[in-house]
């Protein structure tokens, strides 16, 4: 896999109508401060380094034109400017919503820069960011996040993070904004905490998804995280709509116009309004960043490039509550199984991406680099249901299906053993086994790094013949609900569920909202699962969930993961 094909425009200046009030700014530069006035109160943000170069971006709000530009310094009082760049620019009529993007080039590998963004005598808040070191690095430290939804609660897990994750790089792995409407999913306590989606209505057109991306960025806690380290940053399927794939998406209906139309106004305000550098085929959005002798790290593109649609429900080949003991049910959900859900064809991410992982991963062995780290975005181990129908206490399943026909299909079927979600890993098994086979054909192992499913899970990742591959940690949501939220219950364990029907699963938490801070050296691995404890006010208490290591690969082994606490 070769480094996203970059289109270096080293400045990009997008506009958008939106109208946001026009009010006064203040001067002069200063460490990252937000504001909820002014040209620059989306903040600024940096991402996609490389070694020598990192995209920086801001918005502009109430733009009257003229000089506008960007600094890179190595101190913080901007005396020591390694990096300047801007242009003059003449509207006819004021801007009142745009983008603006430079890349910073001539930079040295892994040191940490300065960087503010101008219009003309005003100045944005400051940011910090980072090149990609080379050479001999003994730490790097990755925040990892997932499936950040404004309307479900404030982001204190990303104010956590920028305060004292001391991070070296963030990796966002989708699920940065939602496109659900008011009264809709996770909105139900939108309106107490004063975070109601804009617009209103669920998102399609281009000027929609601005709207909605210019909303997100102005939160103070996404502000600062933004400002605090470089992102490399990786979409979903809420990007664009629920559950996508190249054809099209479960939230996509006719009534919503053409699936490319929609799809494409989404990618376009999405690599407007992130610090990412853009391919020649916009969903392309998957390459290879190198840090140092210490680590490989594989960006994979999992929605829009190569997904064939999901396997739906309705393809089930019995009746939910049919007899589970029955020979011929049985064996009609075993070939279910295997010839629907496990078709030879059926792909997730490609040849091309397979081949390129496999050719990156292969490179970082041979240059005996300690790490291989794939960014997925949904469950890549091996993962059923449990049986609801035995697990679950009576009055809950009572409870639950009630007044639901869904529910108890739901319930019912869990009893044949079924994959946990058929939009993860486990509804395209046969692309799973390619890619496991690449790595094996490259002698890596991997640590995968996956969000979506809103919930902490440490897992094993085994091929088909049950040859280890390598470590899954799965970070948490900022603030999505969880699995099963809605039929929690005191004494109601689902991560301990999930755990006893899974023999690669480890570790499971479905309650805690929080981020994955990856600590690499040249002799580990350490995952600390970082918490908060409430993301329905703003006063919070950190934790850790757990904490996990990976010891140093040797002789061509598959280290096991271990738990520290």
């Amino acid at each position: 896999m070769s480094k996203m094909k970059l289109t270096r425009r080293t400045a990009l200046i997008g506009a958008a109508g939106a109208g946001l009030a026009v009010s006064a700014c203040s001067s002069g530069p200063e460490r990252f401060e937000p504001r909820a006035e002014g040209h620059f109160r989306h903040g600024v943000a940096s991402g996609d380094p490389d070694t020598n170069s990192i995209m920086l971006w801001t918005a502009l709000s109430d733009d009257a034109g003229g000089w506008r530009g960007v600094e890179v310094a190595r101190d913080e009082a901007f005396e020591d400017v390694v990096f300047r760049q801007g242009e003059e620019i003449t509207y006819v009529q004021p801007q009142a919503l745009g983008t603006l993007k430079i890349l910073a080039t001539g930079l040295e590998p892994g040191e940490r820069y300065f960087y503010r963004f101008s219009l003309n005598e005003t100045y944005s808040p400051v940011g910090i960011t980072r090149t990609l070191p080379e050479g001999a690095v003994g730490q790097f430290r990755i925040g990892v996040f997932s499936c950040s939804n404004f309307p479900a609660g404030h982001f204190n897990v990303y104010r956590e993070a920028a305060e004292n994750g001391e991070l070296d790089l963030v990796l966002h792995l989708g699920d940065y904004i939602y496109e659900y409407a008011m009264g809709e999913y996770a909105t139900g306590d939108a309106e107490a905490l004063n975070r109601v989606p804009d617009p209103l209505h669920e998102i399609v057109s281009h000027a929609d998804y601005v709207a909605r991306h210019a909303q997100y960025k102005s939160d103070p806690d996404l502000q600062a995280l933004h400002a605090a380290a470089p992102w490399i940053m990786s979409w979903d399927d809420h990007e664009t709509a629920n559950n996508s794939w190249t054809g099209g998406a479960q939230n996509h209906n006719d009534g919503e116009g053409r699936w490319e139309d929609r799809r494409d106004a989404a990618l376009r305000a999405w690599y407007d309004w992130t610090p990412s550098r853009e391919p020649e085929d916009l969903r392309n959005r998957y390459g290879v960043y190198e840090i140092g002798n210490l680590a490989t790290l594989c960006l994979i593109e999992s929605r829009l490039s190569a997904r064939d649609q999901e396997i739906l429900n309705d393809t089930f080949p019995v009746a939910s509550d049919a007899d589970v003991d029955d020979p011929d049910v049985i064996a009609a959900v075993e070939a279910w199984k295997r010839d629907v859900v496990g078709a030879e064809d059926r792909e997730l991410i490609g040849a091309a991406q397979i081949a390129g992982i496999r050719e990156a991963c292969a490179a970082s062995v041979a240059a005996g680099k300690p790490w291989r780290i794939l960014a997925n975005q949904v469950i890549m181990s091996r993962v059923n249901f449990p049986n609801f129908a035995e697990e679950m206490p009576g009055w809950l399943r009572w409870w639950a299906t009630r007044d639901s026909e869904f529910a108890r299909n739901f319930i019912m079927r869990t009893r044949f053993e079924i994959p946990f979600n058929l939009d993860m890993w486990d509804g395209y098994p046969a692309e799973r086994e390619r890619l496991f086979a690449a790595l094996r054909e490259a002698g890596a192992d991997v640590i995968t790094l996956t969000g979506d499913v809103h919930s902490f899970w440490a897992n094993e990742l085994t091929d088909a013949q049950g040859n280890r591959i390598g470590t899954e940690f799965v970070g948490s949501s900022v603030t999505s609900p969880a699995p099963f939220s809605s039929f929690a219950a005191p004494g109601v364990d689902y991560g301990q569920m999930m755990r006893d029907a899974n023999p690669d699963v480890a570790h499971c938490n479905m309650v805690d909202h929080g981020y994955i801070r990856l600590t690499l050296t040249p002799g580990e691995a350490q995952a600390d699962y970082v918490t908060v404890s409430t993301i329905l006010q703003r006063d919070y208490r950190a934790g850790l969930d757990s904490q996990w290591r990976i010891g140093r690969p040797s002789n061509g082994s598959v280290p096991r993961v271990e738990r520290l606490g």
